[in-house]
């Protein structure tokens, strides 16, 4: 009955994959759905394979995404103005078109968006491994609830016996 059960699962398994896998790869999942936990930190997983380049580049995220950066580059930039025009009015560093500013904004900008990228990348990756993981749980959990399933129809069969023979010896 176990070698039947096994058949079984194995070909609920290949129904929901629905995906073309050689027979090894496909063994080797069927092995790892059936008889294995299977659930990983995603994120740990992903942060001890992070070089110091990839930790960089979250980090700039977080910060240029945060409403601390923010406020303190608006007051950056309203501080440059007020001090071009009004505090160093007749000698300023960078006169009213602001043309230092506005370089030293598009060197900001050209630093910052690969760096965001490479951050939302990773992201996007830890994402997919995440959902990847979660689908392969919820697999074994469905596997694991059919074999249940299984069980309780088995006991409600014998529990139904026992009772037919229990009223039967009642009767004589």
């Amino acid at each position: 009955m176990e070698n039947n059960n096994s058949v079984n699962k194995k070909a609920l398994v290949k129904k929901l994959l629905k995906q073309e896998l050689d027979g090894a790869q496909e063994d080797d999942l069927l092995e790892m759905l059936i008889d294995k936990p299977i659930a990983v930190d995603v994120d740990k997983m992903e942060d001890s394979n992070s070089t110091f380049g990839d930790k960089a580049a979250d980090k700039v995220a977080e910060i240029a995404g945060s409403w601390t950066f923010i406020i303190c580059f608006v007051g950056f930039l309203v501080g440059w103005i007020i001090v071009n025009m009004v505090v160093l009015h007749n000698s300023s560093v960078d006169p009213y078109p602001f043309i230092l500013l506005n370089l030293l904004l598009s060197c900001l900008s050209a630093l910052q968006s690969p760096l965001i990228m490479m951050s939302q990348n990773r992201q996007a990756k830890k994402d997919s491994l995440r959902s990847q993981n979660d689908y392969q749980i919820d697999l074994k959990s469905e596997l694991i609830l059919e074999d249940l399933h299984d069980d309780i129809k088995k006991l409600i069969k014998n529990q139904n016996e026992i009772l037919k023979r229990i009223e039967e010896l009642e009767k004589k």
